[in-house]
Order: structure tokens, then sequence, then C-alpha cells
């Protein structure tokens, strides 16, 4: 299965006309979340989107809440917080969010480690993880050089060594590829990524 990848569109218009073409030759679409900016606009960033060609299934980032991601979500998305479901015959596990929190202020939709980890418990036996954030230490690194990835995220790729996980956040860090494990873990972008399972 041809599987295109992106994260953080953040409503650049070119990013997304870019995503719609490439879909063209997907199986299935992944949106790790960050859609819009600062809650706002998301409705608008969905319309960019709509000519996407394959299944989609997409997460929440911090620029958004899991509620006004399905409130805006198109009929051909699925949408993951705190979730699995089996999409195209992969078991996909979602979570989004911001964590650990930022310091972003109340705009930014954010997750405690401690909530985080009890949401990631909840997955078993997956395929693909998708998360807005990344686990700690692999792409999570700002330009500072600060790691600031979440910890429960990693434990939970430890723990259940999926083929995928795939996030984003970051921006200092898109377009990392490294492993954890078994698992290739890949801090995406907004360009298309492709991956084959």
């Amino acid at each position: 299965m041809k599987i295109l990848a992106f994260s953080d569109l953040h409503l650049v218009g070119d990013l997304a006309r870019d995503l719609v073409s490439a879909s063209h030759e997907a199986d299935l679409v992944i949106g790790a979340g960050d859609f819009c900016n600062m809650r706002q606009g998301l409705a608008r960033a969905m319309e960019m989107l709509s000519g996407l060609a394959a299944p989609t299934v997409v997460v929440p980032g911090n620029a958004e809440s899991a509620e006004e991601l399905r409130g805006a979500a198109l009929s051909f998305m699925t949408v993951l917080h705190g979730a699995a479901a089996e999409v195209e015959g992969l078991r996909i596990f979602g979570l989004g969010g911001g964590i650990p929190e930022t310091p972003f202020g109340d705009w930014s939709h954010d997750l405690s480690e401690a909530a985080a980890a009890r949401e990631l418990a909840k997955a078993e036996r997956i395929d693909i993880l998708v998360t807005h954030s990344p686990p700690k230490g692999a792409g999570d690194r700002t330009s500072a050089g600060r790691s600031i990835g979440s910890d429960s995220i990693h434990a939970a790729i430890e723990r259940l060594q999926p083929q995928l996980a795939l996030y984003g956040h970051v921006h200092d860090c898109w377009g990392y590829r490294g492993q954890i494990g078994a698992t290739l873990c890949a801090n995406l972008g907004p360009l298309p990524n492709w991956f084959e399972v």
C-alpha cells in the first residue's frame, strides 16, 4: 500500500495543492495535525484539502482541537484522537495535540504526559501510530537544540512497535527519519512524504 503523509499545513495553499495532486497516486493519506493556525481557518484548510483522492486519516494538532477537527472533517476523513480504526486494511491509532504541554498559551490544544499515556494505553496491535507530537529523542529538537518530544509517545512506540510512527509539530525537524526498535519514525512536515506498507 502506498501512503502519502503530511503534517503542519498551516493554511498554505500551494502546499495543499501539491498534496492534493500527489494524492492521486496514493492508496491512503495521513494528516498529522496543524491544518490551520491558532484555532483559526480550519474550515478553509479542509476546503483546500477537499480534492484529496484517497481515504484520509487525520489527527488534530495543537492548532485545532479534536472537537473542531471532527466538526470540520470531510466525508472521506477518519478523525482519530485517543482511538484506533482499521482503514484500507491497516490498524491505525491516532493521538493529537501538543504533548507535553506547549508554552503557546490558551489557544494551543495540549495534553499532559499523564493524559497522553492514558490515551496511548488504549492502543494494541497497530500497524501505524499517528500523533501530532514527536516521541522524545526522535526528530524533536528545536533550532536551539532542545529536545521537546514526548516520553509517553516514545514509550508507546517501544511497547507497540508499529511499522510506522508518523508525526510533525517540531518544524525544525521536518524530514527527519529514524528508528525506535523496528519502527520507522518520521517527522513529516507539509511536503508529500511517501511510505510503503
